[in-house]
């Protein structure tokens, strides 16, 4: 596997960048089912391995919605920035923090059996809203310097007539009576490895534990209604078009006062009139006359950061760079900007005057040029002289 690839987190779990969550752990757990080491009996197989150990980095990184939100931003090196253990890696990346966990519900559908404790964890009675999505426009000074902004989102909310429990007031949910309000159904098989209790959510409460026998009349029992809600965006200096932000917990609320989900920010930056961008860099072309690229001159050059002054020596030819270090975009992970380039174009003079033309004469003989003879017909002369 080469570096570039196991750098993509998402591509490595084959999940989008929007995944969510339950999305992620899925993809996980189905990979770990085709990876893990015990899968392949006595055989070591040390590509599978290797794999195995890049896709749990990644999900370990996209699990934690801190982390992700680096990831998202600044890459692999920026979700590692902060990180307990050496190199930024949590040392209990493969085996703390839910890890195995995660991987022994891969093989056992998420319960423990015989020796190994435990039968599984009990599903959240509350499930987390979906994640939402936004466009933000945004000029392209802001998306160099940073902005405070803000994006308005139809959204669900938690009901305030019933205050989120999806009940009629006066009235509250009742235990499941299909799974006793444990919001899941357990079933005991047997493996190789002795008894295994599976679970799964209870199909008449939606895994919650709770009926709501009197709904309210103003949500349906669901515990939100539908409201538009206004965020601050605090976008980061040095973004481009096409990143995406993270706003965790700006989302749709769940159902009956389950979490909200994230809001995923996706910034638009308008094109600037003179400047263009290549990463950091930024390009700006200027012309110049024949006369003041041989002579040289000092000019005013309109920056991001305000007026300055552009030297262009005597002897500059067209298609000369020049490079105003610190006056392009800021980087996101905070070392610096880059730079301004400054590429020249020569402008040849057309349209001469009797007097202009005379004087460039001049300057060729002075040199030793050659050049085309004057012209003393014009173009119809020259036309009638070739049908002689």
């Amino acid at each position: 596997m080469s570096p570039a690839a196991s750098d993509d987190y998402y591509g490595l779990l084959g999940v989008s960048r929007n995944a969510s969550e339950d999305e992620i752990k899925r993809a996980y757990r189905s990979l770990a089912r085709q990876l893990h080491p015990d899968t392949h009996g006595s055989t070591p197989n040390a590509e599978a391995e290797e794999r195995f150990k890049a896709v749990t980095v990644a999900y370990e990184t996209l699990r934690d919605p801190e982390r992700r939100r680096r990831y998202d931003m600044f890459g692999p090196d920026g979700a590692r920035a902060g990180g307990a253990g050496p190199g930024g890696m949590d040392p209990n990346a493969f085996f703390g923090g839910g890890g195995l966990n995660d991987i022994f519900d891969a093989f056992f559908g998420g319960a423990g059996g015989g020796g190994f404790g435990g039968a599984g964890r009990r599903p959240s009675p509350h499930p987390r809203g979906a994640d939402a999505e936004v466009a933000l426009q945004l000029s392209f000074e802001e998306a160099v310097f940073g902005a405070q902004k803000e994006v308005s989102v139809r959204t669900a909310v938690v009901c305030t007539t019933c205050s989120g429990s999806g009940a009629r007031p006066g009235s509250t949910p009742t235990r499941c009576s299909a799974c006793d309000g444990a919001g899941e159904v357990r079933r005991v098989r047997q493996s190789i490895l002795g008894q295994v209790v599976t679970a799964a959510p209870c199909q008449r409460c939606g895994g919650l534990g709770e009926e709501v026998r009197s709904p309210c009349v103003d949500c349906g029992g669901d515990g939100r209604r539908s409201e538009t809600r206004t965020w601050q965006v605090d976008v980061p200096a040095g973004v481009d078009h096409g990143v995406t932000l993270r706003l965790t917990g700006r989302g749709p609320v769940g159902p009956r006062n389950g979490p909200p989900g994230d809001l995923y920010v996706h910034l638009m930056v308008s094109p600037h009139e003179r400047f263009q961008r290549e990463g950091y860099d930024l390009i700006q072309t200027v012309h110049v006359s024949m006369a003041q690229a041989a002579l040289g001159v000092r000019m005013p050059f309109q920056t991001l950061d305000g007026d300055e002054e552009l030297e262009v020596p005597p002897g500059t030819q067209s298609g000369r760079v020049f490079k105003l270090r610190g006056r392009g975009v800021p980087r996101t992970d905070g070392r610096g900007r880059g730079d301004l380039l400054v590429p020249v174009v020569v402008d040849v003079p057309n349209g001469l005057s009797k007097a202009e033309e005379e004087l460039l004469r001049q300057f060729a003989a002075e040199r030793g040029e050659e050049v085309n003879p004057p012209d003393s017909g014009g173009i119809r002369a020259r036309i009638r002289s070739a049908f002689r």
